[in-house]
């Protein structure tokens, strides 16, 4: 692959990429007039018609669906929204739990009623891994009943299991959920902990306690009755447990599932509606391979409004992800200026539903507007920290593509080091939409900011950047007008140089559907 002699075509062009526009566009994307940009809401319809002319004033063409004959900016994405309703609630025996306090969660069958009765065995972690010889599932028969379970996966520090200290899918809730409807679960309940999940109860509690917008459910596809979570003090109580006493038994090779001396009945109710939404798509077109592309991608969604708040109930999405957004804007304007275009299409795709599941970015894999196999490319920006530049990057899972090369020289030329995931435990290679890439098969990865930072301004930016962990799905997430965005503008420009260089490599890079992730090739959509 000839990667490095084109980097040297590209400052006039990456110096272009302005902080004030990155800035401007933030500030509008996560004002309260977009009403926390939720899916199928009066917010999120803003946020996508902001965005596509947006693209139209960057230079940037329709590329979604047709309407009339003509192109538009919107792929449209039809999802199911499930609002569980305050009056459900989970008992066994004398003990009721209460809804957003206790347990959250929502029908995956999609009905407006649920009445489930039925015994409880707890499987774990929940996980079949042959590859590992590890099956949670062994020895019981689950249809028909409730699982209870914990997130995460058996600790190890040996890379050959379970990937060492960084989480596999295996340790992530959808697979849960989804190893659960396979086996014929009727429900699967989650214990809590802060430990395993890598966030507070507070974070599922926001990310839960609103609409759950699903891709409509298929009779050919095994579902939930009811997927939901349980504080590990609830789930102590109402299953007359020891929750640190289950989690060991969990983390041990030879664990066996067992019964609980426990029946319990989730009766779940339920608002019902149809969502449309959409991706919102825009494009340059190449050259000589314009028929190829490099993929662009950022979520638009967050949490839209919390109706039960006492104060602000506004999830603003300021870092999370207007950020991103204003990145693939910028790029759009960008690539849209260059005097001589990339052999390449670029395709600049802000995806919906992200919150809920990498819904809009696992609907683009299904139903993809440039085939995924003539795709060379997808850069995912979630979630920017605006707190200056640090002297490195985070691009985990750049290294298992084969840009690996031409990532490692970039971020060179830029003088970024490249550090590995701080947290690989939590398993953020799973929680964007670059895995519904990389899954069907196409080199994906985010481009991020590290944590090294450095000069008269680190202290402020650690010191912003710890705290963010207590912005993270809260109202609090809202734009500051003391933000430093230079950080925000490098990471734009290495897009833009990483984009340029894959747009114009001589060699496609060779695609093939991804086996590397062992639970989707199950999964409902595939």
């Amino acid at each position: 692959m000839r990667f490095l002699p084109l980097l040297w075509l590209l400052p006039l062009a990456a110096q272009d990429v302005s902080a004030p526009r990155l800035r401007a566009h933030v500030k509008f994307l996560s004002s309260d007039l977009l009403e926390g940009r939720g899916v199928g809401t009066r917010g999120g319809r803003l946020a996508t018609e902001y965005l596509a002319a947006a693209f139209a004033a960057a230079g940037a063409q329709p590329a979604g669906d047709l309407a009339d004959g003509r192109r538009t900016y919107a792929q449209q994405v039809l999802l199911r929204g499930v609002t569980t309703l305050p009056s459900s609630s989970i008992n066994a025996g004398d003990t009721t739990l209460t809804y957003l306090t206790d347990f959250v969660g929502a029908s995956q069958r999609q009905r407006a009623s649920e009445d489930l009765r039925a015994p409880v065995i707890f499987v774990g972690h929940g996980i079949h891994a042959p590859e590992f010889r590890w099956n949670d599932y062994a020895g019981v028969d689950v249809r028909g009943k409730i699982v209870v379970l914990f997130t995460n996966e058996p600790p190890s520090e040996d890379e050959r299991f379970f990937g060492g200290r960084a989480l596999t899918y295996y340790g992530r809730w959808a697979y849960k959920f989804q190893e659960a409807a396979r086996q014929g679960a009727l429900a699967c309940l989650i214990v809590h902990t802060d430990s395993t999940a890598g966030y507070s109860w507070e974070v599922v509690r926001n990310s839960w306690g609103k609409e759950d917008t699903q891709i409509p459910a298929s009779p050919a596809t095994p579902s939930l009755a009811f997927a939901g979570w349980l504080t590990s003090n609830a789930a102590a109580k109402l299953l007359s447990i020891d929750v640190k006493e289950l989690l060991t038994a969990a983390d041990q090779r030879g664990f066996r599932a067992r019964p609980l001396d426990a029946a319990l009945r989730i009766q779940a109710q339920a608002t019902l509606r149809d969502v449309r939404s959409e991706n919102v798509a825009a494009m340059v077109e190449g050259t000589d391979l314009a028929q190829e592309a490099v993929i662009f991608s950022a979520h638009w969604d967050h949490l839209g409004i919390n109706p039960q708040a006492t104060g602000d109930g506004i999830y603003n999405g300021a870092v999370d992800n207007a950020t991103g957004l204003a990145v693939v804007l910028e790029l759009a304007r960008a690539w849209a200026a260059l005097p001589q275009k990339p052999r390449r299409t670029a395709l600049f795709l802000a995806v919906t539903a992200e919150e809920g599941g990498l819904r809009g970015s696992e609907y683009y894999s299904r139903h993809p507007l440039i085939p995924l196999g003539k795709t060379q490319l997808n850069l995912n920006f979630d979630a920017i920290p605006p707190y200056g530049r640090p002297r490195d990057l985070v691009v985990s899972g750049a290294e298992r593509t084969t840009a690996w090369p031409l990532v490692q020289e970039v971020a060179r030329r830029y003088r970024f080091a490249i550090s590995p995931d701080p947290h690989p435990e939590q398993g953020s290679y799973y929680r964007s939409d670059h895995f519904s890439f990389a899954r069907a098969g196409v080199p994906a990865f985010s481009v991020n900011l590290g944590a090294d930072y450095q000069g008269v301004n680190a202290a402020r930016a650690t010191a912003w950047r710890e705290g963010y962990g207590k912005h993270y799905h809260q109202p609090s997430d809202e734009f500051r007008e003391d933000w430093d965005w230079s950080g925000v503008e490098e990471v734009a420009r290495v897009g833009l140089t990483l984009g340029i260089n894959a747009a114009n490599n001589s060699s496609l890079y060779t695609w093939r559907p991804n086996d590397e992730f062992l639970p989707a090739r199950n999964a409902s959509w595939r």
